[in-house]
């Protein structure tokens, strides 16, 4: 079984529209492969995925890869995924499945200058979203992992972005374009199950776009701007 590091926190109709979609995700990672497996979701909203078949450990290793992975245990110098859960001046606090949060102090987030909060609004961190980190442990802080690092510093290069929560891929990108956005984004890029990224055209404004979807989408918003 491979618990996968990104969450399902919707309830309801929504839940039922996320499953399908981690299931469409899972099966094309997977497709190729001869196994058949089975979704689940753990007390802690992370979904699992039960595996059997010839390529089952190949298939494990593939969804480790793609989404990262919830482990029940964690080592000094290590490097693992969490779910984005709170956040305060002084650092975040990361959902990595364990009983109490991994925290990252500013200081360990190597984002450049300002506290947590203000460090979050400017690289549009959305609550939930996947990040790695190298686990501290006998008295050594964690840190943000230094790839990490540079995919947010990437996203302060580009065109700019919208980042949201509590929605899939299928359905920003339908909300945009049902907004009348369909010319002024790249493409959706997909950051967790739940949590998206727009990758705006040069010419969008990512406040503008904020604004003018965020009726239509009951979600976190967060801009990027170059």
């Amino acid at each position: 079984m491979v618990v996968l590091a990104t969450k399902l926190y919707v309830e309801g109709d929504a839940r039922e529209r996320s499953l399908d979609s981690l299931r469409s995700l899972v099966d094309n990672e997977l497709g190729e492969l001869d196994v058949e497996f089975e979704l689940g979701v753990r007390h802690d909203d992370f979904p699992s995925v039960t595996i059997e078949g010839e390529d089952a450990t190949v298939a494990r290793n593939v969804l480790r890869e793609e989404f990262g992975e919830i482990v029940p245990d964690l080592e000094s110098g290590e490097t693992y995924a969490g779910t984005l859960e709170s956040w305060d001046e002084d650092g975040i606090v990361l959902d990595a499945g364990q009983d109490k949060g991994v925290r990252i102090s500013t200081d360990e987030l190597g984002l450049g200058q300002g506290s947590a909060i203000q460090i979050r609004e400017r690289y549009g961190l959305v609550q939930h979203m996947p990040l790695r980190f190298v686990y501290g442990g006998d008295g050594d802080p964690s840190r943000l992992a230094e790839e990490e690092q540079d995919r947010l510093y990437d996203w302060t290069r580009g065109d700019g972005r919208l980042n949201v929560n509590s929605a899939t891929r299928a359905e920003v990108r339908a909300t945009l374009n049902r907004a009348g956005h369909a010319q002024d984004y790249v493409t959706v890029e997909r950051i967790g199950l739940l949590e998206q990224s727009v990758i705006c055209t040069e010419d969008t404004d990512p406040p503008g776009l904020l604004a003018s979807v965020g009726e239509y989408l009951p979600a976190e918003l967060r801009c990027v701007v170059p």
